[in-house]
Protein backbone atom coordinates (compact mmCIF):
# COMPACT_ATOMS: atom_id res chain seq x y z
CA UNK A 1 0.00 0.00 0.00
CA UNK A 2 1.09 3.67 -0.91
CA UNK A 3 2.50 5.79 2.09
CA UNK A 4 0.19 8.69 2.48
CA UNK A 5 1.29 11.98 2.45
CA UNK A 6 0.99 14.49 5.10
CA UNK A 7 -2.41 15.38 3.60
CA UNK A 8 -3.60 11.98 3.18
CA UNK A 9 -2.93 11.51 7.06
CA UNK A 10 -4.76 14.32 8.09
CA UNK A 11 -8.12 13.42 5.92
CA UNK A 12 -7.84 9.93 7.32
CA UNK A 13 -7.93 11.27 10.84
CA UNK A 14 -10.20 13.84 10.43
CA UNK A 15 -12.65 11.06 8.56
CA UNK A 16 -12.00 8.74 11.49
CA UNK A 17 -13.18 10.92 13.60
CA UNK A 18 -15.94 12.22 12.13
CA UNK A 19 -17.31 8.91 11.81
CA UNK A 20 -16.48 7.87 15.87
CA UNK A 21 -18.42 10.94 16.44
CA UNK A 22 -21.63 9.71 14.85
CA UNK A 23 -24.41 8.02 17.20
CA UNK A 24 -24.68 4.37 15.20
CA UNK A 25 -26.17 0.86 15.71
CA UNK A 26 -24.78 -2.51 14.06
CA UNK A 27 -27.65 -4.69 13.02
CA UNK A 28 -26.06 -7.40 11.03
CA UNK A 29 -23.26 -8.86 13.01
CA UNK A 30 -22.52 -12.48 12.74
CA UNK A 31 -21.24 -13.63 16.55
CA UNK A 32 -18.76 -16.77 14.64
CA UNK A 33 -18.32 -14.55 11.62
CA UNK A 34 -16.23 -12.48 14.72
CA UNK A 35 -13.44 -14.94 16.01
CA UNK A 36 -10.58 -13.86 14.95
CA UNK A 37 -7.73 -15.99 13.85
CA UNK A 38 -5.90 -15.44 17.09
CA UNK A 39 -8.79 -16.36 18.81
CA UNK A 40 -9.34 -19.34 17.15
CA UNK A 41 -5.81 -20.39 17.78
CA UNK A 42 -6.68 -19.93 21.70
CA UNK A 43 -9.74 -21.98 21.18
CA UNK A 44 -7.80 -24.74 19.58
CA UNK A 45 -5.01 -24.37 22.73
CA UNK A 46 -8.07 -24.47 24.99
CA UNK A 47 -9.48 -27.54 23.97
CA UNK A 48 -6.33 -29.68 22.91
CA UNK A 49 -7.38 -29.44 19.74
CA UNK A 50 -4.92 -29.06 16.32
CA UNK A 51 -4.76 -25.06 15.69
CA UNK A 52 -6.34 -25.08 11.70
CA UNK A 53 -4.31 -23.71 9.65
CA UNK A 54 -6.44 -20.12 9.27
CA UNK A 55 -5.72 -19.71 12.51
CA UNK A 56 -3.01 -16.80 13.15
CA UNK A 57 -1.76 -14.46 15.99
CA UNK A 58 -1.09 -11.56 13.49
CA UNK A 59 -3.26 -12.00 10.42
CA UNK A 60 -6.50 -9.30 10.70
CA UNK A 61 -8.64 -11.52 8.95
CA UNK A 62 -8.74 -14.98 6.75
CA UNK A 63 -8.20 -13.34 3.65
CA UNK A 64 -9.78 -13.64 0.20
CA UNK A 65 -13.21 -15.86 -0.20
CA UNK A 66 -14.01 -16.65 -3.85
CA UNK A 67 -17.68 -16.76 -3.18
CA UNK A 68 -20.07 -17.74 0.00
CA UNK A 69 -19.31 -21.34 -0.56
CA UNK A 70 -15.82 -20.42 0.53
CA UNK A 71 -16.80 -18.83 3.54
CA UNK A 72 -19.13 -20.97 4.82
CA UNK A 73 -16.43 -23.43 4.90
CA UNK A 74 -14.42 -21.32 7.09
CA UNK A 75 -17.41 -20.45 8.88
CA UNK A 76 -17.59 -24.08 9.74
CA UNK A 77 -14.46 -24.62 11.14
CA UNK A 78 -14.51 -21.97 13.54
CA UNK A 79 -18.22 -22.93 15.27
CA UNK A 80 -16.25 -26.79 15.73
CA UNK A 81 -14.09 -24.72 18.00
CA UNK A 82 -16.49 -23.04 20.02
CA UNK A 83 -17.53 -25.83 23.18
CA UNK A 84 -18.28 -24.12 26.08
CA UNK A 85 -19.59 -21.05 27.84
CA UNK A 86 -16.68 -19.59 28.34
CA UNK A 87 -15.75 -20.09 24.11
CA UNK A 88 -19.20 -18.27 23.89
CA UNK A 89 -18.16 -15.92 26.25
CA UNK A 90 -15.31 -14.81 24.97
CA UNK A 91 -16.26 -14.41 21.60
CA UNK A 92 -19.44 -11.87 22.39
CA UNK A 93 -17.11 -9.85 24.33
CA UNK A 94 -14.80 -9.78 21.53
CA UNK A 95 -17.06 -9.08 18.98
CA UNK A 96 -18.84 -6.26 20.92
CA UNK A 97 -15.96 -4.82 22.21
CA UNK A 98 -14.58 -4.20 18.60
CA UNK A 99 -18.03 -2.55 17.63
CA UNK A 100 -17.79 -0.22 20.85
CA UNK A 101 -14.58 1.07 19.33
CA UNK A 102 -15.86 1.43 16.21
CA UNK A 103 -18.77 4.19 17.54
CA UNK A 104 -21.47 1.99 18.39
CA UNK A 105 -23.79 2.52 20.92
CA UNK A 106 -26.11 -0.85 19.96
CA UNK A 107 -25.62 -3.62 18.95
CA UNK A 108 -28.34 -6.84 17.67
CA UNK A 109 -26.12 -9.66 16.76
CA UNK A 110 -26.61 -12.77 15.19
CA UNK A 111 -25.67 -16.35 16.22
CA UNK A 112 -25.93 -19.35 14.71
CA UNK A 113 -27.24 -22.08 17.15
CA UNK A 114 -27.44 -25.23 14.74
CA UNK A 115 -23.98 -24.54 13.26
CA UNK A 116 -22.54 -26.04 16.44
CA UNK A 117 -22.36 -29.95 17.71
CA UNK A 118 -25.55 -29.60 20.07
CA UNK A 119 -24.31 -32.93 21.71
CA UNK A 120 -21.25 -30.81 22.66
CA UNK A 121 -23.14 -27.73 23.89
CA UNK A 122 -26.87 -26.78 23.70
CA UNK A 123 -28.38 -23.98 23.60
CA UNK A 124 -29.21 -22.47 27.08
CA UNK A 125 -24.97 -23.13 27.72
CA UNK A 126 -24.62 -20.69 24.43
CA UNK A 127 -26.90 -18.49 25.93
CA UNK A 128 -25.47 -18.13 28.98
CA UNK A 129 -21.69 -17.65 27.37
CA UNK A 130 -22.87 -14.85 25.05
CA UNK A 131 -25.34 -12.75 27.81
CA UNK A 132 -21.83 -13.05 30.13
CA UNK A 133 -19.91 -11.56 27.18
CA UNK A 134 -22.85 -8.74 26.92
CA UNK A 135 -23.16 -7.85 30.21
CA UNK A 136 -19.28 -7.48 30.57
CA UNK A 137 -19.48 -4.62 27.22
CA UNK A 138 -22.11 -3.18 28.66
CA UNK A 139 -20.43 -2.69 32.29
CA UNK A 140 -16.91 -1.45 30.35
CA UNK A 141 -18.51 0.53 26.94
CA UNK A 142 -22.17 0.57 28.11
CA UNK A 143 -22.84 -0.43 24.98
CA UNK A 144 -26.83 -2.05 24.61
CA UNK A 145 -27.19 -5.28 23.16
CA UNK A 146 -29.95 -7.69 22.16
CA UNK A 147 -30.22 -11.22 20.35
CA UNK A 148 -30.73 -12.89 17.12
CA UNK A 149 -30.53 -16.35 16.72
CA UNK A 150 -30.65 -17.42 12.91
CA UNK A 151 -31.53 -20.57 11.65
CA UNK A 152 -29.24 -22.14 9.07
CA UNK A 153 -31.49 -21.92 5.64
CA UNK A 154 -29.49 -25.12 4.33
CA UNK A 155 -31.41 -27.48 7.04
CA UNK A 156 -34.79 -26.90 5.60
CA UNK A 157 -38.44 -25.48 7.35
CA UNK A 158 -38.84 -28.98 9.25
CA UNK A 159 -35.68 -28.43 11.43
CA UNK A 160 -36.43 -24.31 10.87
CA UNK A 161 -39.19 -25.28 13.31
CA UNK A 162 -37.35 -27.53 15.37
CA UNK A 163 -35.11 -24.08 15.67
CA UNK A 164 -37.99 -22.29 16.71
CA UNK A 165 -39.29 -25.09 19.67
CA UNK A 166 -35.80 -24.32 21.23
CA UNK A 167 -35.42 -20.87 20.80
CA UNK A 168 -38.98 -20.22 22.24
CA UNK A 169 -37.78 -23.06 24.78
CA UNK A 170 -35.36 -20.93 26.39
CA UNK A 171 -36.48 -17.29 25.94
CA UNK A 172 -34.67 -14.81 27.46
CA UNK A 173 -35.31 -10.97 27.93
CA UNK A 174 -32.56 -9.99 25.10
CA UNK A 175 -33.75 -12.48 22.64
CA UNK A 176 -35.91 -10.50 20.57
CA UNK A 177 -35.97 -11.89 16.81
CA UNK A 178 -35.28 -14.73 14.17
CA UNK A 179 -33.05 -14.56 11.22
CA UNK A 180 -32.60 -16.65 8.13
CA UNK A 181 -29.02 -17.31 6.68
CA UNK A 182 -26.28 -19.46 4.91
CA UNK A 183 -26.55 -20.75 1.20
CA UNK A 184 -29.31 -18.63 -0.06
CA UNK A 185 -29.26 -19.42 -3.90
CA UNK A 186 -30.73 -22.97 -3.53
CA UNK A 187 -32.49 -22.58 -0.42
CA UNK A 188 -35.25 -19.88 -1.53
CA UNK A 189 -37.25 -17.83 1.85
CA UNK A 190 -40.73 -18.87 0.57
CA UNK A 191 -40.66 -22.59 2.45
CA UNK A 192 -40.55 -20.78 5.46
CA UNK A 193 -43.00 -19.15 5.79
CA UNK A 194 -44.93 -20.99 8.61
CA UNK A 195 -41.91 -20.76 10.61
CA UNK A 196 -41.65 -16.80 10.70
CA UNK A 197 -45.85 -16.63 10.70
CA UNK A 198 -45.29 -18.78 14.19
CA UNK A 199 -42.48 -16.53 14.96
CA UNK A 200 -44.10 -12.95 14.81
CA UNK A 201 -47.22 -14.86 16.45
CA UNK A 202 -44.89 -15.35 19.44
CA UNK A 203 -43.88 -11.62 19.70
CA UNK A 204 -40.85 -12.17 17.82
CA UNK A 205 -39.42 -9.88 15.02
CA UNK A 206 -38.03 -11.06 11.83
CA UNK A 207 -35.23 -10.87 9.28
CA UNK A 208 -34.07 -12.83 6.39
CA UNK A 209 -30.30 -12.83 4.40
CA UNK A 210 -31.89 -12.26 0.83
CA UNK A 211 -30.71 -10.65 -2.52
CA UNK A 212 -26.72 -11.47 -1.29
CA UNK A 213 -26.24 -14.18 -3.98
CA UNK A 214 -29.87 -14.82 -4.57
CA UNK A 215 -32.25 -13.10 -7.09
CA UNK A 216 -34.33 -9.77 -6.23
CA UNK A 217 -37.58 -12.54 -6.16
CA UNK A 218 -35.84 -13.54 -2.71
CA UNK A 219 -35.98 -10.26 -1.46
CA UNK A 220 -39.79 -10.06 -2.13
CA UNK A 221 -40.90 -12.96 -0.83
CA UNK A 222 -38.69 -12.74 2.19
CA UNK A 223 -41.41 -9.44 2.48
CA UNK A 224 -44.30 -10.89 1.50
CA UNK A 225 -44.19 -14.09 2.84
CA UNK A 226 -42.03 -14.18 5.45
CA UNK A 227 -43.18 -10.76 6.97
CA UNK A 228 -39.65 -9.00 7.29
CA UNK A 229 -39.31 -5.76 7.20
CA UNK A 230 -35.69 -5.74 7.49
CA UNK A 231 -33.85 -7.21 5.06
CA UNK A 232 -30.28 -8.70 5.18
CA UNK A 233 -27.81 -7.63 2.34
CA UNK A 234 -30.26 -7.30 -0.72
CA UNK A 235 -28.62 -6.13 -2.85
CA UNK A 236 -30.26 -7.92 -5.73
CA UNK A 237 -33.34 -5.50 -5.21
CA UNK A 238 -31.66 -3.19 -7.88
CA UNK A 239 -32.67 -5.83 -10.14
CA UNK A 240 -36.37 -4.64 -10.01
CA UNK A 241 -37.50 -1.39 -9.90
CA UNK A 242 -40.77 -2.17 -8.95
CA UNK A 243 -39.76 -4.01 -5.82
CA UNK A 244 -37.42 -0.88 -5.14
CA UNK A 245 -40.41 1.08 -5.03
CA UNK A 246 -42.17 -1.24 -3.16
CA UNK A 247 -39.49 -1.30 -0.15
CA UNK A 248 -39.09 2.17 -0.03
CA UNK A 249 -42.83 2.50 0.28
CA UNK A 250 -43.15 -0.27 2.80
CA UNK A 251 -40.26 1.31 4.58
CA UNK A 252 -38.19 -1.21 4.64
CA UNK A 253 -34.45 -1.44 5.93
CA UNK A 254 -31.31 -2.98 4.49
CA UNK A 255 -28.33 -3.72 6.81
CA UNK A 256 -25.55 -3.34 3.78
CA UNK A 257 -22.14 -4.96 4.82
CA UNK A 258 -19.40 -2.69 2.15
CA UNK A 259 -16.51 -5.21 2.45
CA UNK A 260 -18.67 -8.35 2.24
CA UNK A 261 -19.56 -7.48 -0.92
CA UNK A 262 -16.44 -7.84 -1.88
CA UNK A 263 -16.24 -11.52 -0.90
CA UNK A 264 -19.76 -12.84 -1.71
CA UNK A 265 -21.57 -11.02 -4.61
CA UNK A 266 -20.70 -9.46 -8.00
CA UNK A 267 -20.06 -6.30 -7.05
CA UNK A 268 -16.62 -6.54 -6.25
CA UNK A 269 -15.57 -2.73 -6.64
CA UNK A 270 -16.85 -0.41 -4.24
CA UNK A 271 -16.10 2.65 -6.25
CA UNK A 272 -17.93 1.36 -9.48
CA UNK A 273 -20.57 3.68 -10.11
CA UNK A 274 -23.23 0.68 -10.32
CA UNK A 275 -22.45 -0.95 -7.22
CA UNK A 276 -25.47 -2.13 -5.58
CA UNK A 277 -25.15 -0.55 -2.35
CA UNK A 278 -24.53 3.42 -4.57
CA UNK A 279 -27.66 2.49 -6.32
CA UNK A 280 -29.85 1.47 -3.46
CA UNK A 281 -28.93 4.87 -1.38
CA UNK A 282 -29.44 6.73 -4.88
CA UNK A 283 -33.07 5.19 -4.85
CA UNK A 284 -34.16 6.33 -1.69
CA UNK A 285 -33.94 2.51 0.31
CA UNK A 286 -33.36 2.83 3.56
CA UNK A 287 -30.01 1.30 4.57
CA UNK A 288 -27.95 0.98 7.08
CA UNK A 289 -24.22 0.08 7.73
CA UNK A 290 -22.53 -3.23 9.52
CA UNK A 291 -19.56 -5.07 9.56
CA UNK A 292 -21.54 -8.43 9.21
CA UNK A 293 -18.37 -11.24 9.73
CA UNK A 294 -15.56 -8.26 10.97
CA UNK A 295 -13.02 -10.66 11.90
CA UNK A 296 -13.07 -13.04 8.57
CA UNK A 297 -12.60 -9.97 6.36
CA UNK A 298 -10.59 -8.07 8.35
CA UNK A 299 -12.51 -4.86 9.36
CA UNK A 300 -14.62 -3.34 11.89
CA UNK A 301 -18.09 -1.03 11.95
CA UNK A 302 -15.49 2.23 11.36
CA UNK A 303 -13.81 0.81 8.19
CA UNK A 304 -17.27 -0.15 6.71
CA UNK A 305 -18.12 3.52 7.10
CA UNK A 306 -15.08 4.89 5.72
CA UNK A 307 -14.69 2.41 2.85
CA UNK A 308 -18.05 4.45 1.93
CA UNK A 309 -16.23 7.86 2.23
CA UNK A 310 -13.16 6.58 0.68
CA UNK A 311 -14.23 4.34 -2.44
CA UNK A 312 -17.94 5.07 -3.01
CA UNK A 313 -17.21 9.02 -1.94
CA UNK A 314 -20.59 8.91 0.15
CA UNK A 315 -20.81 12.83 1.88
CA UNK A 316 -20.75 13.27 5.69
CA UNK A 317 -24.72 14.37 5.11
CA UNK A 318 -25.31 10.70 3.29
CA UNK A 319 -22.87 8.83 5.68
CA UNK A 320 -25.03 10.61 9.05
CA UNK A 321 -28.29 9.85 7.59
CA UNK A 322 -27.26 5.93 7.67
CA UNK A 323 -25.72 6.34 10.61
CA UNK A 324 -29.03 7.52 12.08
CA UNK A 325 -31.06 4.66 10.04
CA UNK A 326 -29.71 2.22 12.26
CA UNK A 327 -30.78 3.96 15.64
CA UNK A 328 -33.80 4.43 14.03
CA UNK A 329 -34.80 1.01 13.26
CA UNK A 330 -33.69 -0.66 16.04
CA UNK A 331 -35.53 -3.62 17.57
CA UNK A 332 -35.11 -1.27 20.75
CA UNK A 333 -38.75 -0.80 22.52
Amino acid sequence: MARMDNNGAELFAESRAFVLSLPKAELHLHLEGAVSPSLLGRLADRHGAPRPACASDAADGYGQFADLAGFLDVYATVCRLMRSPDDFEDTAYETLRRSALGGAQHVELFFSPTAHDLTVIDYSAMLDGILAGMRRTQDEFGLTTLLIPAHNRELGPERGMAFLDMVLADRREPVVGIGLDYGERRHPPAPFAAMFERARAEGLHVTAHAGEDGPADHVRDSINLLGCRRIDHGYHVVDDPGLMAMCRDLDILFTVCPTTTRHTTVWRDLAAPDHAIRRMIEAGLRVCVSSDDPAMFGTDLLGEYRLLMTEMGLDRQTITRLAANGLSHSWRS
